[in-house]
């Protein structure tokens, strides 16, 4: 089933099919160079006994279009990992979940660490008991990958790290200080917040979404708006979509600002280490005046956003951007203008253009490998003027081509910034927005896909809702979804020593993974 990125499709037009149609289906796009957003297991009731198929949603950004398939309900299928390696993981979450085996996997094992039956029935019983149990896990405990060999050793990091950041678990198989093999487990903050929203539309659905990736408020909160405001029909404003393009714009400004600092202090290079990190500060209260919170939290609502402003709060920003936007701009050109940093950044932690685009990679990552994708141009939310900008693509995929990449995309994000806001002091403030969602003004058996570019890269939500109009299931994909294999293959014939850089380049989320 074909449709344009902004509409939604009904159930009846998707019968299912089997699973040997889907592979077939997915490896021939796949091949015409469409991209897999969402591959999924589909319930056919709320009953958390009822039998599910598989649902995949592709993406081709040249044409503006998706593509959607779903199956019939099923215990196992042919896995299409081999042939299309993009839905490795979504293909080991499906098992997890759903107990559906992808039959031929060539690496079939848990993706998260998913609590065992006592402590899933509980957390069941402290949400009001009132959601679907969740499925018991199929997969086998989590068994590493190991290279034999006499001089071959192994080495352990995490999930308890030496700073105060998210818990995961990294094993590198090494040949001296070269990494072999490097493989990452995570699932140490899996919350069930997929589960958490069917039955939705519910007033609890945009805090929890709000919290999917603490960094990506404005990201996820933003593309469940689209998502609902899709199903709904409703209209938003232009003047809304204006402030919701600031928000999610000084998003990415703060967490590019620090992560290039963080890559500078990586690199021993302490001048930008320091000043990013103020400057980090910066956008953040920035982004506080937008809407009272440093991280965005409350900006977004159902048809529109729950804060406006005026000309003199405008212009307030304005000062407040260009300032910070002059003081990044000097912080990072002193960096790239260090040899030394340069001779530490070049050839690290590369990732080629094939490995990539199989993968399935997307945002700076992918971008910094040579793949055109963006979100903001091939899926654009609005018809917004970009003033000039376009992807920011590198080729060398390496540590200093993710860095180059995110350098550029602060001039495109400010540039973008500084346009909305003279712009929205020079028209009225926003008349009455869309009531608050009356879940039962949505439409029932339907499937509706919004994908939002977020500063990791794209983010993508699905929803389809069952014959009582609530959400039969709630697919959330986080951009680092994709982009924690391509970590795991940037280390490959790196130096141990090299993860750090490496790992502050790529900068994925812990907890948008585990969901």
């Amino acid at each position: 089933m074909l449709f344009d990125y902004r509409d939604t499709v009904p159930l009846a037009g998707m019968p299912p099919v089997s699973a040997e149609e889907m592979g077939d289906f997915l490896r021939r796009y796949l091949a015409e160079g469409w991209r897999l957003l969402a591959l999924f297991g589909l319930p056919e009731s709320q009953d958390h006994a009822a039998p599910a198929g598989l649902c995949c949603v592709l993406a081709q950004d040249s044409s503006h279009y998706l593509a959607a398939l779903r199956t019939v309900p099923l215990q196992s299928f042919a896995s299409m990992t081999p042939s299309a390696p993009q839905a490795h993981l979504f293909e080991r979450e499906i098992f997890e979940q759903w107990g559906i085996e992808p039959v031929g996997h060539p690496w079939l094992k848990s993706v998260r660490r998913i609590p065992d039956a006592a402590e899933a029935h509980a957390r069941t019983l402290a949400e009001g008991g009132s959601l679907a149990s969740a499925p018991q896990p199929a997969a086998a405990p989590f068994a590493f990958f190991r290279v034999e060999g006499e001089e071959i050793h192994e080495v352990a990091v995490g999930p308890v790290h030496a700073g105060v950041i998210e818990p995961g678990h990294f094993r590198f198989q090494c040949y001296g200080e070269n990494v072999l093999h490097l493989e990452i487990a995570l699932g140490y903050q899996h919350r069930g917040l997929e589960r958490m929203l069917t039955r939705g539309p519910l007033a609890r659905c945009l805090p929890l979404l709000e919290c999917a990736a603490g960094d990506t408020t404005v990201g996820h909160a933003t593309a469940h708006c689209v998502l609902l405001e899709r199903l709904a029909g409703c209209v938003v404003a232009p003047r809304a979509h204006r402030l919701r393009r600031v928000g999610l714009e000084l998003e990415r400004l703060a967490n590019h600002t620090g992560d290039l600092g963080a890559i500078a202090g990586d690199t021993g290079f302490l001048p930008t280490a320091s000043w990013n990190g103020r400057i980090r500060g910066d956008f953040l209260n920035t982004t506080a005046c937008l809407c009272g919170n440093r991280f965005g939290r409350g900006l977004l609502r159902f048809g529109g956003t729950a804060c406006d402003l005026n000309a003199d709060e405008c212009a307030d920003m304005l000062h407040r951007i260009r300032d910070a936007g002059r003081d990044v701009r000097g912080a990072v050109d002193v960096m790239l203008h260090s040899q030394s940093v340069l001779e530490r950044l070049t050839g690290t932690g590369y990732v080629s253009r094939e490995i990539a685009q199989n993968l399935g990679m997307v945002g700076m990552a992918a971008r910094a490998c040579g793949l055109k994708i963006d979100a903001r141009f091939h899926f654009p939310l609005a018809d917004l003027p970009n003033r000039d900008c376009a992807p920011r693509v590198e080729t060398s995929g390496d540590v200093l081509a993710r860095t180059l990449v995110r350098s550029n995309e602060l001039d495109d994000s400010l540039r973008l910034i500084e346009a909305d806001l003279d712009t929205l002091a020079a028209i009225p403030p926003l008349a009455d927005q869309a009531p608050a969602l009356d879940a039962a003004s949505l439409p029932p058996d339907t499937l509706a896909v919004s994908q939002v570019e977020g500063w990791r890269g794209e983010i993508c939500h699905v929803a389809v809702t069952g014959p009582d109009s609530r959400f039969l299931a709630y697919k959330v994909i986080d951009p680092s979804f994709h982009n924690w294999t391509g970590l795991a293959m940037a280390l490959r014939d790196n130096q141990i020593s090299d993860f750090p850089l490496c790992n502050k380049s790529f900068n994925l989320s812990y907890c948008g993974y585990d969901l």
